[in-house]
Parts: C-alpha cells; structure tokens; sequence
C-alpha cells in the first residue's frame, strides 16, 4: 500500500522522465475540455486576435500628452482583454536572462536534491518545492512541478526555503522583485488614472507599499507524452491585483477571448502581465480579470516565472469603488476579504467537480 506521503510526493517531472507512453488517468481532462486541446506550436502560428503589446516607453513622460496616450493604450488593453505583452518595461535584459538561468538551474538539479524544498501543503507550509493536489471533487491533476516563494516585501521573506543552488538565486530573485514593485506602481497608477481616480488609489486600495505582497511561482511543465489529453494549468482567472510572468520562449499561455481559446505569441523581451481579480473587483468590472490556461508539449519543457502581487489577506475589504458605482453601474460584486474571495473561488470549483 502507497502511503498517503508517498502520493503527495509524486513529481510530475518524474512520471515525464519515467519512459511511459500514456499519462495516468488523473491527468486526463474530462470530455467537455478535450474538444479544444491542440498541438500548441500550430496553435501559436494561427491567424487570429493576437494579444495587445504595450510600450511603456513613455509611461512617465513628462510631455502629458506623450504621457496620457500610453496610458490610454495601457487602459484599453486592460479593458477590452486583461492582459497584454509589457515591453519597455525599464527591467534589463540582463536580468531577466539571469533570472531565466536561475530557475532553470534549480530545476534542472535531481528531484531528490530538488525535494530538500518540498512543501506540505497539508500542514499549511505552502511555499517551497511541489506538485499540484486534487483541491476539487474530480480528483484531477495539471502536468506541472512547480516552486513557490514570497519575494516582496523583503523582510518579510523566508529566505532559509529559497534555493541555495544556483549560488546567485537569492540576489537575482531579489533584484527582480524589487524592480518588479516598482513597475507595479507604474502600472496601478496608470489605471487608476484611467478610472478617473487619483494616481496612487489602486495601489493603496490592495496594500500600498507595505503591505502588497509579490509572490513568485516558477511554473515547470515537463514534456508530456500525451499532451492533447493534458493541461499544464487548468482554466481559471487570478485572484491577484496583477500578475506579471516570463517564460521560456515556449509557448503554452491560452486565453479565452470572445468565446474562443487564443494562443499567446511569444514576445521577445517582454513581460507579460494580467490583471487579477482584485482589480477587475476594484474597477467594478471595467478592467477584466481573463480565463486563461496552459497547454503543455511533448517536444519542449516550459517554464514560467508568475509573480501575484496580492492585497493582504484579512486587512482589505474588496468591493467596487464608490466612485466607480452609479444607478446605472450599480456594485458586481459583493464586499469580501481577499481570503474570503480565495474561499468562494474554491468552493464554487469544489461544487462545479461535484456537479460533473
């Protein structure tokens, strides 16, 4: 008999390794799903609607009408799709690459020293090295590694969980986050100004500067030999403010724009960034929190670097602005902490595997 352990412990990277030519059945996705599975590197190559690039060249100009023309784009990029490719963004090159390296040094290390970091999920220790557990009725599994760590603000970082292999990990990853914060800023106040509202109400409305905290997910898909019954991430929206992600140059990001999944173009020297349930919760629905999902391959591993920048937990009460409500826009959504908000997002998926 299998300890309960012993299941918790199963790498997906070791069943990707393992030489097996099916994938076991948790990872299959039920019928409905399978439908609108495809080979990603066709699916990147289709013509279609592509996602916006924004150039925050001039996101601080001093020239206003410079200025207010890339937050325009900024807003109605937010607005009619809920992401978009960052470029110009002001974080360099150098260290994104470094960053890059970094994660992939980590997880090209065997799974026994990668398992030094494990979490326990159970007990409540979440971040650290792991694998994704059933959290809803269906009992299914996404075809992911991953490892998981607050990055800002920094004191209040455990950095005794972070990798200490490769020797750089700590002062990269702390570098990105800082740099990170700051683009954040650059962006909540761009929105908020596209709201009508005062620059800095966003950022203070999830946190401000003490209490937003980044929380970074190295998201490692390993090939899949299966890969048109498997999804690296299931379909969901995030509960964050923003999300901001690099990759690896694979593609595997879907979106679910105007009824129909898209595939994310891989963008060089961008950063990627959605907008979270938070703000979308904030905005009264004017900017859009998406659907969106990964796909995974049989030719290449992918991996991705997502940092949620989160409001706290219990401190903030989420609801639309007041400004932003009228008889004509009443509220969308009801008052609620952001754990609350995290509940009512897994008991709805709870009674929608339960329902199947």
């Amino acid at each position: 008999m299998v300890s309960s352990a012993a299941v918790v412990a199963t790498r997906v990277e070791r069943l990707a390794t393992s030489g097996i030519k099916s994938i076991p059945k948790e990872y299959v996705r039920p019928q409905e799903e399978l439908t609108n599975i495809g080979n990603v590197f066709e699916e990147e190559k289709k013509e279609g609607p592509e996602v916006p690039t924004i150039d925050l060249t001039e996101i601080e100009s001093e020239d206003e009408v410079v200025r207010a023309r890339c937050h325009e784009t900024l807003k109605k990029a937010a607005q009619e799709w809920g992401v978009m490719n960052l470029v110009n963004h002001g974080i360099p090159e150098e260290l994104l690459n470094q960053l890059r390296k970094a994660g992939e040094t980590f997880f090209s290390l065997p799974i026994e020293e990668k398992e030094k970091y494990a979490n326990d999920q159970a007990s409540g220790k979440i971040q650290g090295y792991g694998s994704k557990l059933a959290n809803n009725a269906s009992g299914q599994l996404e075809w992911e590694d991953y490892f998981f760590h607050l990055v800002f603000p920094e004191d209040k970082c455990d950095l005794s969980i972070w990798p200490r292999t490769p020797s750089d990990y700590i002062e990269v990853t702390s570098e990105y986050a800082r740099q990170l914060r700051g683009l954040a800023t650059k962006i909540l106040g761009a929105l908020s100004l596209g709201l009508g509202l005062e620059k800095g109400r966003l950022e203070e409305e999830v946190g401000g500067m003490e209490e937003l905290l980044l929380q970074m997910k190295i998201n490692y898909y390993p090939i899949c030999p299966q890969p048109e019954l498997a999804l690296g991430v299931e379909a969901h929206t995030d509960v964050s403010s923003l999300t901001f992600l690099l990759h690896n140059m694979v593609p595997g990001l879907q979106l679910f724009y105007n009824g129909q999944w898209i595939t994310a173009k891989c963008v060089p020297n961008s950063i990627f960034m959605h907008i979270g349930d938070t703000v979308e919760i904030l905005s009264n629905g004017r900017y859009k929190s998406i659907l969106h999902r990964g796909l995974v391959n049989k030719e290449k591993v992918r991996i991705s670097w997502a940092v949620f920048c989160e409001p706290p937990k219990e401190k903030i009460i989420l609801k639309p602005l007041p400004e932003l409500v009228t008889d004509d826009e009443p509220a969308r959504f009801p008052p609620r902490t952001f754990a609350q908000h995290i509940q009512h997002k897994l008991f709805r998926k709870c009674q929608e595997g339960l329902s199947k």
